[in-house]
This record gives structure tokens, sequence and C-alpha cells, in this order.
């Protein structure tokens, strides 16, 4: 029995290497790339067209702001309904933007293979909230504007950690998508998982105290990251359709 798994298992292996050689440089599912361009869309319009004073509006209206919720509800509008989602679609700057992508590209595709467009808009919008509730907790009433799929990104990563590594640890962007999701107990003893895991987050921990970020710790919501991260690392498994 053990010879047979550990032969399905180079078989696998083999499969996967003869996949990267074939698959093509630029190869996303359609449910992706519609997002990507919304969000390119978005902060064009943003850049380009819409005055100052209008995208200030936007803004205030659909970014995300932790001072919002001291405010009674009766008090104001109804932003503070939609705004733990739309921030997710805004950006400060085209970097900030062409930098989302690319991790997106890279974990998204996978994740979106996987679960599919109406799995998709769901897991957007929960770890989208998931990922501002934490960095709420740690800003409770303070007026800082969050924007950026960050959260989301992070959360493609953390459900992505659940089955895209192979047992040898590599990483067939193609076919990773069918692989079986590993239990809690299978992922923490999967060492590909752990380095990538324990990168991520050292990562992570340096941005907060303001190592790798320009700004300073301040102009990255970290913790947000942190939150969408552990969305889509504990709760994958119920937006996956392969058991």
């Amino acid at each position: 029995m053990e010879r047979n798994e550990a032969a399905t298992s180079e078989q696998a292996d083999a499969e996967d290497a003869v996949g990267r050689t074939r698959e093509p440089a630029f190869n996303l599912p359609s449910g992706l790339t519609a997002i990507l361009f919304f969000l390119i869309a978005i902060h064009a319009l943003r850049t380009y067209v819409l005055s100052a004073e209008v995208d200030q509006e936007l803004i205030l209206n659909f970014a995300f702001l932790p001072a919002r919720y001291t405010i009674p509800f009766s008090e104001q509008g109804l932003a503070w309904l939609w705004t733990p989602v739309t921030y997710s679609f805004l950006h400060g700057s085209w970097e900030h933007l062409i930098f989302n992508i690319f991790w997106m590209v890279a974990f998204g595709a996978p994740v979106v293979r996987r679960i599919g467009v109406a799995r998709l808009a769901l897991f957007w919008c929960l770890s989208a909230a998931a990922a501002v509730g934490l960095h709420v907790l740690f800003h409770w009433g303070e007026m800082i504007v969050v924007v950026g799929a960050s959260g989301v990104v992070s959360g493609f990563m953390g459900a992505a950690a659940r089955f895209v590594f192979s047992p040898s640890g590599r990483i067939s962007r193609q076919f990773a998508h069918l692989n079986r999701r590993l239990s809690f107990s299978e992922t923490l003893a999967n060492r590909s998982v752990l380095v990538f895991t324990a990168v991520w987050f050292l990562t992570n921990f340096l941005v907060a105290f303001g190592v790798f970020s320009l700004g300073g710790a301040g102009s990255i919501a970290w913790e947000a990251h942190i939150g969408g991260f552990l969305f889509g690392f504990f709760l994958f498994g119920l937006f996956d359709p392969r058991r």
C-alpha cells in the first residue's frame, strides 16, 4: 500500500512537471480576469476622470473608516454597511494596485479555478470583511482610511496554503487546484506550508514595525492582512467544492 501511494505521488509530480512545461504564461480564470479589469477601471476612473472633490466624496462613502463604528448608526448613512467590502475595490496608487494584482494572479488563480465564480464573490466579500474586522480591533475609533484588496489577497494566500503544495513541495500553476485539500494536521505537517506561512507572518510582523514600509508601519494595514489570511486558512473548507 505504501509503495502504491508513493508511485501515485511520483506520477502526479511527473504530470505536474509536464504540465508546467506546457502551461501558457498568462492563463487566468475568466472570473479573476474580470475582477482585475474592474479594479484597473476603477483606479483609472479615479485617477484620470474624477475631480479631486468627487474622488474625496467617493473615498468618504466607499473606503473603510474605523471611526464610523463609534457613531450611532441612526446618526449616519449606510456606508458602515457596505464599506467593509467596497474598500477592497479602491487603491491608493498604481503601485499599490499592481502589487496586489501580482499576488492575486499568483495565489488567487488556483483558488478561483477551484471554487468558481459564485463562491469567489462570497469569498471576496467575507474575506474583505474579516480583514478589516481584525484591523478595527487594533484601531477602534481612529480616523484611518483603509483601501486596497490586500486583505482579500491574503485570504487567497491562506486558502491556497491548504491545497496548492504537493507532498514534494512543488506547485503547478495549472493543476494545483486539483490537489486534495489538506486537513489542519496535514497542513501543519507539510514543510512547504510551514515555511511559506512562517515567512508570510514574519514579513507582516516586520511591516508592523515599519521595516518593509516606506511610509512606516501606519501606511500598511498589516492587521487586515493577518485577518484575511486567517479567514482563508481556517474557513476555506466552507467554500471548497472538492471534499
